[in-house]
């Protein structure tokens, strides 16, 4: 007989979890885990009534567990109001590529130095581009934290939600629509953390840097109010702002001050941002030289320190944000720490390791540049060679290969998990969050947030097999 999603997929965790109603218990957590390959397959690749019901069991379950989405609001306001700049600063991680497998090897790495201080993030460009949505990297990064046996707060970000100037120009409502219904979704999701970047209405054309920020303050502070509405009862969502579009002029202390001075006006005595993205060099996935290899680029690491030190002492912020660093050299990255930035963003470096893996097959690798020859054409620009044009557009085929490389064998996955396992355990070791674990749980309260189930899932369906989840 035909069976609820929901109840084919609780009965496939062999007795892990029970339902009462909308809320399950778990009695067997290692059980739970072990489940976990299937369960994130479907709530990847199931049918509608499927992914829907996966998604919520995965919640449900870190949920009993006490994984718990949260917000680093209070945590970086902790910071601004400090004498003493931190000691470490905050790797938000962008998971373009096999989100599940890569999860957990960030779960393990901060296993072993006790971490907590750690952001998975999504952009909104990434969103369409890798085929995740909110609800999708959300269950994939929960089923990792079960799966890997962690405990506490996860901080899910949306980052870069950015104002297309382009299509802001064209039509205003539209793109400030598209912004809200994203933010919602995202927030449904357990994104408590959201950084927006309304700098692309920077006009540097103007005569006073407060009427080039104007545009700026004046739509990231209309965001900020919106998220305000729809946070959750007791989640003070940590919103970012940004003054400095990344790849285009250096920040300085006069840009922030005309930005906070507007934006503070605006926000009137609701909750502000905690932290400020500024521009110091750097350019997201890096500068690609014409034989397809990464230029060395030269961040103003004095500016970073500046501007961090300028936004906890006047605005009780975390400090700043540097964005476009995963293309950095290794030497590079403890310096972020010396300069006191309380979060660096890290993205294309973890896409070339899935890439270009000796694990993965050269077939597979051959039909994504072949698939970007003939789907990207027209973001070739006139000067670039075939390396660079290959390099900055082959992230366009993550989407369409997405289950490819989730169908990879077993063993080539655990190879690129261990690799990036590594990779996260220096990077963690040099950003310094060994031991901030005991720190997060001193200033973060992640509250218990529970969710119905949802209704497709409840009904009695025939189940169509998705590889990988037992029957």
């Amino acid at each position: 007989m035909p069976s609820s999603p929901i109840n084919r997929l609780i009965e496939s965790l062999a007795g892990a979890v029970t339902r009462e109603g909308d809320r399950l218990t778990v009695s067997n957590a290692q059980a739970l885990a072990a489940g976990m390959d299937g369960l994130v397959r479907e709530a990847v690749f199931g049918d509608p009534e499927a992914k829907a019901a996966a998604r919520w069991i995965i919640g449900e379950s870190a949920q009993a567990l006490g994984i718990r989405p949260a917000s680093i609001h209070d945590f970086y306001r902790a910071e601004g109001r400090s004498d003493a700049p931190p000691r470490f600063t905050v790797p938000a991680i962008n998971l373009r590529m096999l989100a599940y497998d890569l999860a957990r090897a960030v779960f393990r790495a901060a296993g072993k130095i006790d971490a907590g201080a750690f952001i998975f993030e999504i952009a909104r460009s990434e969103i369409g581009y890798t085929d995740q949505r909110p609800a999708e990297y959300a269950a994939a990064v929960l089923a990792a934290a079960i799966r890997e046996g962690f405990r506490g707060p996860v901080f899910l970000q949306g980052d870069h939600f950015q104002i297309s100037a382009k299509k802001y120009a064209a039509a205003p409502d539209s793109e400030i629509k598209a912004i809200r219904d994203l933010i919602a979704e995202s927030i449904g999701a357990g994104f408590y953390n959201i950084d927006i970047d309304t700098s692309t209405l920077v006009d540097l054309n103007k005569p006073t840097l407060a009427e080039q920020q104007k545009l700026n303050y004046e739509r990231c502070a209309e965001f900020t109010s919106f998220i305000r509405d729809q946070q959750p009862k007791n989640v003070v969502i940590s919103v970012g702002g940004e003054i400095g579009e990344v790849g285009l002029k250096n920040s300085t202390p006069e840009d922030l001050e005309a930005f906070m001075t507007g934006f503070d006006k605006m926000r009137g005595a609701r909750e502000g941002i905690s932290k400020i993205s500024i521009q110091t060099g750097t350019s997201h996935g890096g500068v690609v030289l014409p034989d397809g290899t990464l230029a060395q680029v030269a961040i103003d690491f004095g500016t970073l320190r500046l501007l961090s030190q300028e936004a906890r002492r006047k605005y009780g912020m975390g400090g700043a944000v540097q964005h476009g660093a995963s293309t950095l050299p290794e030497t590079a990255f403890h310096k972020f720490v010396e300069a006191a930035a309380c979060e660096v963003h890290l993205a294309t470096a973890f896409q070339s390791l899935v890439m270009d893996h000796k694990s993965v097959p050269d077939g597979l690798r051959r039909e994504m540049v072949e698939w970007v020859k003939a789907h990207a054409a027209d973001e070739r620009k006139p000067k670039d060679t075939e390396a660079q044009f290959i390099y900055k557009t082959r992230k366009k085929a993550v989407g369409p290969f997405k289950k490819n490389f989730w169908s990879l064998p077993a063993d080539t996955l655990a190879a690129i998990g261990a690799d990036l396992e590594k990779t996260f355990s220096f990077l963690f070791g040099e950003l310094a969050i060994a031991g901030t674990r005991e720190m997060v749980a001193k200033t973060i309260r992640a509250p218990e947030i529970h969710r119905p189930a949802p209704e497709g899932a409840e009904k009695a369906v025939q189940h169509k097999h998705v590889d990988g989840l037992a029957d």
